[in-house]
């Protein structure tokens, strides 16, 4: 099964404790899909500049993501500017240029629009809109959001978690959206407003999956090398989606094994800078860090 997936590609400059990089291959929408073409095809669709490098644009299509939604327009690819302390959950933003992103209005090609699976990807919650309306009768939708959209057009993330079936958000924004410090009555709130599932990312302390009554803890995977957590989120929500268009299984119990794929990927995103980790995996490391965190996470019944 395909994903159609709505995002920004971007040039990230990124300093960290353990290092520091300048406008490396980024955006919410190219982690996203790197991590998910490792279960699944990707349509991915997206806007960038003229100043966009054609090894970048090889780069994605080596991970059998089709790039026949992603545009390029005169002007300047979108660009973010960022430094991490040791508090690696985060990120200090010191400059965003959107330059062609901040008119991206996107229009999903025909072969597109039947596309099983939708993530969307952290954008306006109007162009979410806009891209619902284009495609037909997906089998799952996914969203992503952040602080930015929940102060500055609340009311559209209300109205789109209506037409979703999974909202995929960090621990700050779930409390902030539902104004509430419990995660668990963060997450009833959130679930009112129409989304079946909530998963909530919580960074190194894993994930918390709430899906009518059914809750889900998930860990984080302990890693002794950690340099660059941008995308993590990304990374997270693509080996979620990648799991679950691969079985073609949108189950309680499947969401949970979906989980666990998704925190594999992130953790292998944030073991280096841009996608140098994320982008060159194989699927036995895939299988064997997955196989890891069952035997972590293993206790017997009384």
């Amino acid at each position: 099964m395909s994903i159609l997936v709505v995002g920004s590609v971007a040039f990230d400059s990124v300093k960290t404790p353990f290092g520091e990089v300048n406008e490396v291959l980024g955006g919410s929408g190219t982690y996203f899909s790197t991590s998910a073409s490792y279960f699944a095809g990707i349509k991915l669709v997206a806007v960038v500049g003229t100043d966009f490098p054609d090894e970048h644009i090889e780069k994605l299509e080596s991970h059998n993501i089709d790039l026949e939604g992603l545009t390029k327009v005169e002007g300047k690819t979108f660009r973010w500017k960022g430094r991490y302390d040791f508090d690696l959950n985060q990120a200090h933003t010191l400059d965003t240029q959107l330059n062609v992103f901040s008119d991206f209005d996107p229009v999903i090609p025909e072969e597109y629009r039947k596309s099983p699976f939708v993530f969307l990807a952290n954008i306006d919650p109007e162009l979410q809109h806009k891209v619902l309306d284009q495609v037909e009768a997906p089998k799952l939708v996914a969203c992503d959001t952040m602080n930015f959209w929940i102060e500055g057009k609340p009311d559209a993330l209300r109205a789109l978690l209506k037409r979703v079936d999974i909202c995929v958000i960090n621990e700050g924004e779930a409390r902030e959206f539902a104004g509430e410090a419990s995660l668990v009555k963060a997450a009833n709130k959130i679930l009112a407003e129409g989304p079946r599932c909530l998963i909530v990312k919580r960074g190194e302390y894993g994930a918390l999956m709430f899906n009518g009554d059914s809750i889900f803890s998930a860990p984080a995977y302990p890693l002794e090398d950690i340099f660059d957590p941008t995308g993590a989120g990304d990374s997270f929500a693509g080996g979620l989606m990648g799991y679950l268009a691969n079985t073609d299984d949108v189950s309680d119990a499947n969401i949970r094994k979906a989980i666990i794929f998704g925190t594999v990927m992130a953790s292998f995103n944030v073991e280096a800078f841009s996608l140098d980790r994320l982008g060159s995996l194989t699927l036995e490391e895939i299988r064997d860090r997955y196989a890891e965190i069952k035997r972590l996470t293993h206790f017997e019944e009384l």
